[in-house]
Formats: structure tokens, C-alpha cells, sequence
């Protein structure tokens, strides 16, 4: 359906935009390459020259323009090249993003700046972006993560949400307007740095968004104002067989943090992978006592790497309760002198509380288990000071070596 047509594409030089610049050419569509990368990154592959080569290897003519979608005037001469070599652009995907999941008082300004501008800055024809969801129950216990932790991200991703309402009632009948978003994790660069090692069996590969965004680009202009979860489109177009997009086919896949489900599924989805949904109660359990396994040896370490250094640098008491084999009650007492560890109670009130089970406690002091992506998945709950909470992650990543 897309021989001759022109796609420009936002952050196309690698990840989700890269894969549904692939898919389109090798319809034989024109590719526009916007994106910031034109010299070799230290940590991530590709450059708009690198994406240009594959794209015109499978078929698709390209065009790689070096494109800060903040400034307006690269964004400019990016159109106006492609009118030129191209004779006009028929599609725009908006799949550039900026992220920064770190605590309110913890985001610089210019940081915040960043994801307003690069999220919200253009609309486009087909937003990679997350429906709007003002469901109550991801605020009756997760105030933490929406304004705590994702503020300034959750907030420029509804702007973009704003965007694609207005503008598919504004074009409505010219352009369609819609966003596409993933019903589970996907393997990009960014989920590698949220998650950490190990997080890609839990993933999907970027193929799934590319498909489904070229389910979209099939519909007529009066599919327009829709919020499109990949596996949903998909469906109906009769795909049945899904593990052909896991990273790992059969393993449990991380649910995406954005969409609105019916909190009992969304209960069992997490239940499924060892998580525990934030909204769901719990009845108090008996508490086990203590043995000499991963989590007895792991505070033993820990103890062991303690400094007046460390305890002046934080000033904090946390309660762990955890789940599980070598489970129960334990704490981390970093404003006595010296620091101390131990089982049960602390003698001062606790600062912040922290709740999962053992097995995950145990990867994440050892780096294995990233607290934010626990957090963020159900697998870890936090009750207290969240920006002491963030301190006690900087303390693990200076205590993984160790652990």
C-alpha cells in the first residue's frame, strides 16, 4: 500500500521508529530519517546514515536529515528536503521521545524542558504514544508514580495525548490523526536502561509496533482520534500467534505501565510474573523467622560496607518486609553511628518501607532487578520518603560490586 509514498519518521535512526521506517520500505516507500544521530553514539547503534543503508537495502528510497525536534528551523529544512527529493510527505510518525523517571525535587529543570519540548513539541499523523488514562485506580494508591516519580514524563505524555484529540477533530476528514502504543514491554535501548540486564525476555521486539503501525496507515481517513494498543489491532487483523514477536517466546511478558485495564487483570497479569499490584490488598501474614540464606548473607554485606560517610550522606531508617524463604521483617538503620542491619524492628520509626518479595530484594541489591523498573512493575510497593527511597538506590549501585 505505501510504494511512492513518503514517511517521515522522528527518532527513525534506530529502535521503534527504525523498525516501522523497515517495514514501510519494503513496500517501496520514501524514507525520511529524522533523528539527532549522525556521528556513532558510545552506547547505542545506529545513525540516520546506518538507517539510511537498511532502509534502501530492503527496497525504500531514504533520506537522512539530521533533526533536533526542538528546533523549529531543522524541522523546517527536514520538510523542505523531503518536498524537494520527494515531491511531498504523506505520512509522519511522531516517535521521538525524551524520558526521565527520576523524583520531582531530583529532575533538573532542564530536563523537564527536554521531554516538554521533544514530547509535545509537533503533532503528527501517528503519535508512538501512551492512551490517556485518568482510570481512579492508578491514583488511589500509586499517587508515588504518577506525580512522584513520573511526573514531568506522565505530563508531557498526556500533552501529547491533548494533541491527538484536538487535532483529529480539527482535521477531521482531511488527516488522520492516532496514537499507537504497546500492550507490553519493548525491547529498545530505553528498556535496557530502565530495566537493566536480563529485562529482554520479558519484552517484545520492535517488529510488533511496526506492524501495527502499518495496520494504521492502512485505514481510511476516517479512523482518526484512536488510541491503538498494538496486540489489539493486530487481533483483529487475525493475528493469533504472538510469540513470533517475543524476545523470549513462553516467557512472562512485562505489562506496559500506561494502559487501562480492569484492575482485577491487571491484578493476575502481575500476580502471574511474582509481582504484587499496588491496589490490591493484602491480608497480613505470619512472620517467618529468620535463616541464614541470600537475604541474611545479603544484609551481612551489606553491614559490612557501612561507613559514618554513608550514614552522614543519608539519614534514613528503612524497613524491609519481605516475602518469602528468609523472609520477614528486617531494617537499615543509616542514622545511628556507624549504620546498622538486623531482623525485626529498628528502634527509631522507619523513614521509608519497602515491600517484595525475598528473591527480588536479593536482585535488586545485586543489580540484577533496576528499583525503579520493581517499583513501576508492582513488584516493589514504597511507603515514606520517595527521595529517601532514591538515595538507597544510589547507595546498591555503589554496593554491587560487593553483592
Amino acid at each position: 500500500i505505501l510504494p511512492r509514498c513518503t514517511v517521515f519518521i522522528t527518532g527513525a535512526s534506530r529502535g521503534i521508529g527504525k523498525a516501522i521506517a523497515l517495514k514501510a520500505a519494503k513496500d517501496g516507500a520514501n524514507i525520511v530519517i529524522a533523528a539527532k544521530t549522525a556521528q556513532p553514539h558510545p552506547k547505542l547503534l545506529g545513525t540516520i546514515y546506518t538507517a539510511a543503508e537498511e532502509i534502501e537495502a530492503v527496497g525504500g528510497k531514504a533520506l537522512p536529515c539530521i533533526v533536533d525536534v526542538r528546533d523549529e528551523q531543522q524541522i523546517s529544512d527536514a520538510v523542505q528536503k523531503a518536498v524537494k527529493k520527494f515531491g511531498g510527505i504523506d505520512i509522519l510518525v511522531n516517535n521521538a521521545s525524551a524520558i526521565s523517571l527520576t523524583n520531582t525535587l531530583d529532575t533538573p529543570t532542564k530536563r523537564v524542558d527536554l521531554m516538554m519540548n521533544v514530547n509535545t513539541r509537533v503533532a503528527h499523523i501517528l503519535h508512538i504514544q501512551s492512551p490517556t488514562n485518568l482510570n481512579p485506580v492508578w491514583f488511589k494508591r500509586a499517587l508515588l508514580l504518577f506525580f512522584v516519580l513520573l511526573s514531568a514524563y506522565t505530563i508531557a505524555k498526556y500533552g501529547m495525548s491533548m494533541y491527538v484529540l484536538g487535532m483529529a477533530e480539527e482535521f477531521k476528514g482531511e488527516i488522520a490523526v492516532n496514537a499507537l502504543w504497546p500492550k507490553t514491554a519493548i525491547h529498545t535501548a530505553a528498556m535496557e536502561m530502565l530495566g537493566g540486564p536480563g529485562i529482554e525476555s520479558q519484552c517484545r521486539k520492535v517488529d510488533i509496533i511496526a506492524d501495527a503501525a502499518y495496520s494504521i496507515f492502512q485505514k481510511p481517513k476516517s479512523f482518526t482520534g484512536n488510541f491503538v494498543i498494538d496486540e489489539n489491532i493486530l487481533k483483529a487483523e487475525g493475528i493469533q500467534n504472538f510469540d513470533i514477536y517475543a524476545i523470549k517466546p513462553g516467557h512472562p511478558l512485562q505489562p506496559d505501565f500506561f494502559l487501562d485495564e480492569y484492575p482485577e487483570a491487571v491484578s493476575k497479569k502481575m500476580e502471574s510474573t511474582g509481582a504484587v499490584p499496588e491496589f490490591k490488598e493484602e491480608k497480613p501474614q505470619p512472620q517467618p523467622k529468620p535463616r541464614s540464606g541470600a537475604v541474611e548473607k545479603t544484609f551481612r554485606i551489606v553491614k559490612d560496607s557501612l561507613s559514618d560517610d554513608i550514614v552522614k550522606a543519608t539519614q534514613a531508617i528503612y524497613l524491609f518486609e519481605l516475602s518469602g524463604e528468609d523472609g520477614g521483617t528486617w531494617f537499615l538503620d543509616l542514622k545511628s553511628k556507624g549504620g546498622n542491619v538486623g531482623y525485626g524492628e529498628p528502634s527509631d520509626q522507619a523513614d521509608v518501607v519497602m515491600s517484595m518479595s525475598t528473591d527480588d530484594f536479593v536482585k535488586m541489591f545485586s543489580g540484577k532487578l533496576k528499583p525503579t523498573m520493581a517499583f513501576m512493575s508492582g513488584k516493589l510497593k514504597i511507603k515514606g520518603n520517595m527521595a529517601l527511597a532514591i538515595k538507597l538506590e544510589k547507595l546498591m549501585n555503589q554496593m554491587n560490586a560487593r553483592l
